[in-house]
């Protein structure tokens, strides 16, 4: 079978949460094609430099410097439609040229077609959003219902018991949210790069006191890291920062107690978190599920060994609603 996967370019998580999609069709004998655009693409093809790539429609997309980020979003609605509509002609021109079984779409809502099964990977049939607008979520759920019922398939990452659930309502909604639509909705459990990198927990030493994983639509990301760098700048306490910076070239800066590096590979990754005392990142979807797989949250049994600040980027009510939710989920074992 030859596979196509496509993840949307809106921070890293998309694009590293589809890292163990490949690495399981490969695994399985199939042809994978890599598809997508910026930094999201560039992650996976530095994980799978052999694998042939396409690329599709760029999204540039970018936050505003304030607290409320509804306005940039409202602004940035014809440039998603424009978005979804010429991705959609890129996948058909790519489908003309190659024989291709499967289509894998994390979140690009234009990679649907009637010559080929399409499979819609998502963790929010809910959407949640900023308080005033709370009344249009139905609204907001049911035309997000109405895209992906455009696929074949729609795979939740996540574990279909809602009490071991890391999306909660997000991913668990009422069916009045998605009534209207008819595509085959399953669930595939967590997805992690870093499955399998807990098995040897306790052998991993100390790297930092504190690691700090960042990703995400600029300014935020640059302001996350200012912040951090402000907060420790002058401590004792050893600091690492992973930058979530794709296209710089791959140095470290030493300044006093801080360490900034633009990424790191996953097994260095890991073996910094798991030895880190203090971990913070942003409250993304992929974050948490990278965090469970390492056994480093408080929930479903897990004892970790790091203290997790999980900090939403601002206006984004998905990670405000997940970081409130992890917190609850933590507290409660």
């Amino acid at each position: 079978m030859k596979i196509l996967v496509a993840p949307l370019n809106w921070g890293l998580g998309h694009a590293s949460r589809c890292v163990p999609l490949v690495q399981g069709f490969l695994d399985e004998g199939h042809e994978v094609i890599l598809g997508g655009d910026g930094e999201s693409l560039t992650l996976l093809r530095r994980h799978f430099p052999k694998l042939r790539y396409t690329y599709l429609a760029p999204l540039n997309l970018r936050y505003s410097k304030g607290s409320r980020q509804v306005w940039a979003m409202l602004c940035a609605l014809p440039k998603l439609i424009w978005w979804a509509l010429k991705d959609h002609a890129m996948l058909q021109a790519v489908l003309r040229e190659e024989s291709i079984d499967r289509v894998i779409s994390d979140n690009r809502f234009g990679l649907y077609s009637k010559s080929t099964e399409c499979i819609y990977v998502t963790h929010q049939l809910h959407i949640i959003l900023p308080k005033g607008w709370r009344w249009a979520e139905t609204i907001a759920s049911r035309l997000h219902a109405r895209i992906y019922a455009r696929f074949n398939k729609v795979w939740i990452p996540d574990y279909e018991e809602k009490e071991r659930s890391l999306s909660g309502e997000l991913g668990h909604p009422e069916m009045s949210d998605i009534r209207d639509q008819k595509s085959d909705v399953r669930y595939i459990g967590p997805l992690s790069r870093f499955k399998g990198y807990n098995d040897v927990r306790s052998g991993h030493e100390m790297v930092t006191e504190t690691a700090v994983v960042l990703s995400g639509l600029e300014p935020q990301r640059t302001l996350l890291e200012q912040e951090i760098v402000n907060r420790y700048a002058g401590k004792d306490e050893s600091v690492l920062i992973v930058q979530g910076l794709m296209h710089r070239p791959n140095t470290r800066i030493k300044r006093g107690n801080i360490t900034l590096v633009p990424t790191m590979s996953d097994a260095e990754l890991a073996k910094a978190l798991l030895g880190a005392k203090h971990i913070i990142a942003r409250s993304g979807y992929s974050t948490i599920m990278d965090l469970n797989a390492l056994g480093l949250l408080k929930a479903n049994g897990q004892q970790p060994t790091a203290d997790i600040e999980l900090i939403p980027t601002p206006g984004q009510p998905e990670q405000v609603y997940l970081a409130h939710f992890m917190a609850q989920k933590c507290t409660s074992k």
